[in-house]
């Protein structure tokens, strides 16, 4: 690209830590946060879940927010990452009104709606809690606890949003509309959605092995993570330095099915091919795919299919991390890139755990801890509908 846009600061938070100190910790570690579950009140206690480590009222005190105020858990998850991110970049409150946010959530304040419906239908208690229900009213509340930025925008995209923020965020720097942008996702677990998507019979009641010829479904997980993406020429002037550059990126949507992919996965060959033409280069540049990768049957072979279209003999090594947090959905696009970023620092490949026996016709992911310096990698974040991005994202020395 031209004019590069770079990521000056990140943050995250996921099941395997709050920060990224704890999170790079436990990527090299191998060492996963899915468990049983802890937090969220439900019957269901047969699956394994990623859960954030801290309940609500610990969130509300470490963010120094009143227990009685209204929020959500999505909302201080978003709050936690950001706070990370904003800090990084050397953004203060007072560059705010020149800086836009863009976060992709799909559930919301489910959390809170799911606890206290009985009421909303029986009497007046809590219904100040309707009005943080919606997507948007979450972005909004992780805004407002840092101050007044230029516009605020929320995605829903299903697993893809927080990689569409990205991508919007990178498209308004790329116009010239913006110098500086926020982008990222925060998603909570939420009865509804466990629910949800034990009804589609995609959950694995062991931990989840994407890739894996036993692969069983998913873990959900919940998160957040917010980078900020700045022109090179404004991190330049500013004299802030870049952890990596967002060098290509690319969304597809194959619209195959409601919550299935194609066999040939052609979004996702359509999303990583874009991002390549992007950054102008070919996939044998490619140094790592941070794959989709959820651990069901539909996804991980049609990944692999869409991989073996595009890298043919020569594939990167791959693998996903969504065994170290749990499908984080609608942020995963964003915690995953972080991930990405880690590993471009500190010259690593996330291992694939569980992983035990190869899937037929499908890719071997990276199994074992693997160092290795890295120049080019490519992160996946693929949603229902078949809504699929891909983010490439460079070393720097800047």
């Amino acid at each position: 690209m031209t004019n590069p846009i770079v990521i000056t600061g990140s943050g995250v938070v996921s099941a395997i830590g709050l920060g990224k100190k704890p999170t790079l910790d436990a990527l090299l570690d191998g060492r996963s946060g899915v468990g049983p579950l802890v937090y969220l009140k439900t019957e269901h206690k047969e699956f394994p879940v990623g859960e954030v480590k801290m309940s609500d009222a610990e969130m509300c005190r470490l963010l120094g927010i009143s227990p009685k105020a209204i929020s959500t858990r999505t909302a201080l998850l978003g709050m936690l990452a950001l706070d990370e991110a904003l800090k990084e970049a050397k953004i203060t409150t007072d560059m705010l009104p020149g800086i836009g946010l863009i976060s992709g959530t799909t559930v919301g304040g489910m959390d809170m709606t799911e606890q206290f419906y009985p009421d909303y239908k029986n009497n007046d208690n809590h219904k100040e809690y309707i009005a943080v229900h919606d997507c948007g009213s979450n972005t909004e509340l992780t805004a407002a606890h840092f101050g007044k930025f230029a516009f605020v925008t929320t995605l829903s995209t299903a697993c893809s949003s927080a990689a569409n923020a990205i991508i919007m965020g990178a498209n308004m720097i790329r116009c010239g509309e913006a110098d500086i942008v926020v982008v990222g996702g925060s998603e909570c677990l939420t009865k509804y959605h466990l629910n949800g998507f034990n009804s589609l019979m995609i959950l694995d009641n062991r931990n989840c092995r994407p890739f894996d010829a036993s692969r069983n479904g998913l873990n959900l997980g919940e998160g957040a993570a917010f980078l900020v993406l700045e022109s090179a020429e404004s991190a330049q002037r500013r004299g802030v330095k870049a952890q990596a550059i967002l060098s290509g990126y690319g969304n597809a949507c194959d619209a195959f099915h409601q919550t299935a992919s194609s066999d040939e996965g052609e979004g996702a060959y359509r999303a990583m091919q874009e991002a390549l033409q992007q950054a102008g280069l070919q996939p044998a540049d490619i140094d790592y795919i941070n794959a989709h990768g959820t651990g069901t049957p539909n996804n991980d072979l049609s990944e692999s299919q869409a991989m073996r279209r595009l890298f043919g003999d020569n594939m990167p090594p791959v693998s996903s991390t969504k065994p170290f947090t749990g499908h984080t959905t609608s942020a995963s696009g964003s915690i995953e890139a972080v991930f990405c970023i880690l590993a471009l620092q500190h010259g690593f490949i996330p291992v694939n755990l569980n992983w035990s026996q190869p899937m037929e016709d499908g890719i071997t992911p990276v199994h074992q801890s693997l160092r290795k310096e890295l120049r080019h990698v490519l992160c996946n974040a693929f949603g229902f509908g078949g809504n699929d991005s891909s983010m490439l994202f460079t070393k720097t020395e800047l």
